[in-house]
């Protein structure tokens, strides 16, 4: 029942680069510091050079957000969960991920779990302290879906998102209409930064914390 929850609530995809000029405004009018660290876009040279490194094709909404933005330039709670990487972050973690599973085999078997340590087949896109947040590339309907793969933990789906422009359209609300994405919400600190916890927090390491403004215009629609 839980799970049939979370999925009624997902919102219905908007196309990426809409999405991130969304979250653009936003945090130009109200985080220009933290808009900053944003990068520009990827040199498709780049982004090619890692598909054919990685023996991937890289999904059409990662293709998308990479167009807009290659990851940020220093790391920052800009999203609610891990920081995107740029193209050479992305090909970087996945070759040190596929070099460790080569290493100890036994990653890569499941052992009564879901899902093994790693797979090659998985691209991350965000990472923080060694954790990814990844698209599963592995034919069959959960293609394209995003999970977390912890680096002392086997992967996992079940509290994931159905595509990355799904996740980026959540993000994109959460700015414009103070929704919460995995039970997090934005909000401002003293010092004009973002981060992203759950409703109600008043402050962060003994600093005032304040809500995000919204626009307070109309959420994405929801839908299965």
């Amino acid at each position: 029942m839980q799970l049939l929850r979370r999925v009624l609530t997902f919102p219905a995809p908007q196309p990426v680069a809409r999405s991130w000029a969304r979250i653009d405004t936003w945090m130009q009018r109200h985080a220009p510091a933290c808009h900053a660290l944003l990068a520009p876009p990827a040199d498709p040279a780049e982004v090619e050079a890692a598909q054919e490194a990685m023996g991937l094709r890289f999904p059409t909404d990662l293709l998308e957000s990479l167009a807009c933005h290659d990851g940020i330039t220093k790391w920052a709670t800009l999203l609610p969960g891990r920081p995107p990487m740029s193209v050479a972050g992305i090909l970087g973690h996945w070759q040190m991920c596929v070099e460790i599973d080569g290493d100890e085999p036994d990653l890569t078997e499941v052992d009564g779990y879901d899902e093994p340590w790693w797979h090659p087949l998985w691209i991350p896109w965000a990472q923080s302290d060694g954790d990814s947040q990844v698209i599963d590339m592995r034919e069959g309907p959960g293609q394209g879906r995003l999970g977390d793969a912890a680096h002392d933990d086997t992967g996992h789906f079940d509290d994931g998102w159905p595509c990355l422009s799904t996740y980026l359209t959540a993000v994109a609300d959460a700015f414009d209409h103070g929704t919460a994405v995995d039970g997090r919400v934005p909000f401002l600190t003293s010092k004009g930064g973002l981060w992203w916890d759950r409703p109600g927090v008043t402050e962060l390491n003994g600093e005032p914390l304040g809500p995000a403004p919204t626009t307070r215009t109309t959420p994405s629609p929801s839908r299965p």
